[in-house]
């Protein structure tokens, strides 16, 4: 009796053993077999592949659709994810963020912003207190603030690098720009700022001898001078020249350039709206013109007095004047260079321009070789140079045999120019900034 119970105990206990290896056969080997086979029926009868239909499948079973690997794959994803970020920070090391900070104390600061780094202003409104942008050039971040309301010591300072632009043309505009420089010398001194370049609108005379205290290389803080207009400091060392531009300071806009502009036949062979003084050579220009009828074909409207704002009716004129005429007539005035060969260029005009130096210290064609507008040339700017209004007659009696065709690849070439021009001298900024700055970091 007792023998046959301990058999049955033991029978029962094997048939107990062999009920758990076939529940644990079904369980964790069974189903992983019938996976393949379900999604084979159902990718040959056209249904869903079976991990969506899987996912549809979960909503109905909850808990009953246990995935056994679902640990192994969550490691994989992990492993997969931790390695992309590896390489990530492989690709960026050494690479660091680089902050700049561009105070627009003149309108020449518009120029430098909207239409060379393409920036948006905020609020839009011309007239507003305070307006401000940011920008990304490689990995350079700038930010612009401009208006009234950025006073020195009235508004917070949480950056190292500052561009301060600046108007040194005249007297008034000097005091009120030194203003600013002794503001910045006393932040630099109390290590609020660590560094400063400044763009300076200059004297059309080139009589820039003012900000010369101010520059590092005489024991000032000033590391880098973007000038504007042709000078004998350019040195292209820590001393730049930078463009005049288009006259932001009359609300000149920035232009996108249409199909119009570009394949319209234009219905002047050029135009010249603006002040002529007494002996000048705008008065040659204008005399010229008249004498073969040629003032008739082209767009003219002169004044004896220069204005510095323009009415919104006065500012259409001058913009469709550009836009409707082939030529745009660029004599010089106090210097060479002038806001309207860059407002030419925005429409598609191809600037004729007078190419004699100056009075003033701005340097001398027999020294400088490209000079007038060293920075133009440099860059083969596709303008037509002539040295004498005389030579006017012969280019607009060239201008006449021009077919629409040619005029169209002419201003195809001449928008893409200056599309280059600015891009190439956003580029050229940055890289002085980041290696003046960053350099004088590790000195």
């Amino acid at each position: 009796m007792r023998l046959t119970r301990k058999r049955l105990c033991s029978f029962l206990i094997a048939l107990y053993c062999l009920f758990s290896l076939y529940a644990a056969f079904h369980v964790f080997l069974g189903r992983r077999r019938r996976a393949p086979a379900a999604s084979t029926r159902g990718l040959r009868k056209g249904a869903a592949p079976a991990r969506e239909r899987r996912g549809r499948e979960q909503s109905t079973l909850g808990s009953e659709e246990w995935n056994p690997w679902e640990g192994d794959e969550k490691n994989e994803q992990q492993h997969r994810f931790k390695t992309s970020l590896q390489i990530l920070n492989k690709s960026t090391k050494g690479k660091t963020d680089f902050h700049v900070q561009i105070w627009g104390k003149a309108a020449i600061g518009l120029y430098l912003w909207e239409h060379i780094f393409e920036g948006s202003l905020d609020p839009t409104d011309v007239t507003a207190q305070w307006r401000e942008g940011n920008s990304v050039v490689g990995r350079t971040h700038y930010s612009f603030i401009t208006g009234p309301a950025v006073v020195p010591g009235y508004f917070p300072i949480d950056v190292n690098n500052v561009v301060l632009v600046l108007n040194g043309r005249e007297k008034a505009k000097i005091f009120y720009a030194t203003q600013w420089l002794l503001y910045v010398q006393n932040l630099v001194q109390t290590q609020k700022l660590h560094h400063l370049a400044v763009v300076l609108l200059g004297n059309e005379h080139c009589n820039n001898e003012w900000i010369n205290q101010f520059l590092k290389r005489n024991g000032g803080f000033v590391e880098v001078l973007f000038m504007i207009y042709d000078s004998p400091w350019i040195n292209d060392v820590d001393i730049f020249q930078w463009p005049l531009g288009v006259a932001t300071y009359r609300n000149f806009p920035v232009v996108e350039a249409s199909w119009s502009m570009l394949h319209n036949e234009r219905p002047y062979l050029c135009n010249f709206l603006g002040t002529v003084y007494e002996n000048s050579s705008r008065q040659a220009l204008m005399n010229i013109l008249k004498q073969d009828g040629n003032d008739k074909l082209c767009w003219v409207s002169v004044r004896e007095q220069w204005q510095p704002q323009e009415t919104n009716e006065s500012l259409k004129n001058y913009q469709d004047a550009l836009l409707q005429s082939d030529l745009t007539l660029c004599p010089v005035g106090v210097n060479t260079e002038c806001y309207r060969i860059y407002e030419a260029c925005s429409y598609g005009s191809v600037p004729v321009v007078e190419d004699i130096m100056t009075a003033g210290n701005c340097g001398n064609t027999s020294v400088y070789r490209n000079a007038p507008l060293q920075l133009l040339k440099s860059m083969d700017a596709p303008f037509i140079f002539i040295k004498n209004w005389n030579e006017l007659p012969a280019v607009l009696e060239k201008e006449k045999t021009l077919i629409l065709q040619e005029k169209i690849q002419r201003r195809k070439m001449l928008l893409h120019w200056y599309q280059h021009f600015k891009t190439e001298l956003k580029m050229r900024f940055t890289n002085i900034l980041e290696s003046s700055f960053l350099m004088n970091n590790k000195g």
